[in-house]
Order: structure tokens, then C-alpha cells, then sequence
């Protein structure tokens, strides 16, 4: 599902993972092709994450982090849930200026 259709996810969210998860596979050495062979994913699934197109279920970043061998929270670097104190929280990526996003 494109991320334009889940409104209640923040982008900026998607597009921090798909930073992290380049980043790591850059690191690693292998290209989208690989990853998706060894992660059971199609290479444009790949490539929509990395554009933070799309944003990942849990098991798709489990796969992620196997297949490129880093823990789990590599791909997840960087984000935050703020907690509410009489409203609800939000999702935040660090050092960028927090605001109001709609949860699921």
C-alpha cells in the first residue's frame, strides 16, 4: 500500500527509515537486487522503503536487518514516540521540530 493512502502514518517517519535502511545496506555492500533476494521482498518493494514511499511492517524490517546483519534498531535509529500528557502523542523524528501528527 503507498504511503499516500495511509494518512495516519507520519512521511517523515518512512522517510527516516528508508535513510537508515540505504544507509545500512550502502554499509553492507549489497544492492536492492541482493537484498530483496535474500529478504524474500521484490526489489521495488526495496526501493519504495528507501524513498520513504512506504513504510514497513515489523516482520519487513526483521527481514531487513537480517538480511543486511544489523540489529533490528539500526533500521529504526532516530525515531521517537512522544507521549501525550492530556492529548494523544505523536511520532517524531530526532532533531527535526516536533508537531502534531495523526495516529493510527
Amino acid at each position: 500500500m503507498d504511503l499516500m493512502a495511509q494518512a495516519e502514518y507520519p512521511r517523515d517517519l518512512a522517510e527516516q527509515f528508508g535513510r537508515n535502511l540505504k544507509r545500512a545496506r550502502g554499509r553492507a555492500g549489497i544492492s536492492q537486487e541482493e537484498l530483496a533476494a535474500i529478504t524474500d521482498l521484490h526489489r521495488t518493494a526495496i526501493g519504495l522503503l528507501e524513498r520513504g514511499s512506504r513504510l514497513p511492517r515489523l516482520d519487513t524490517i526483521i527481514k531487513l536487518s537480517g538480511g543486511i546483519d544489523v540489529p533490528n534498531v539500526v533500521l529504526i535509529s532516530g525515531m521517537r514516540w512522544h507521549p501525550g500528557a492530556h492529548r494523544r502523542g505523536g511520532f517524531y523524528v530526532e532533531g527535526e521540530p516536533a508537531r502534531t501528527m495523526r495516529q493510527p
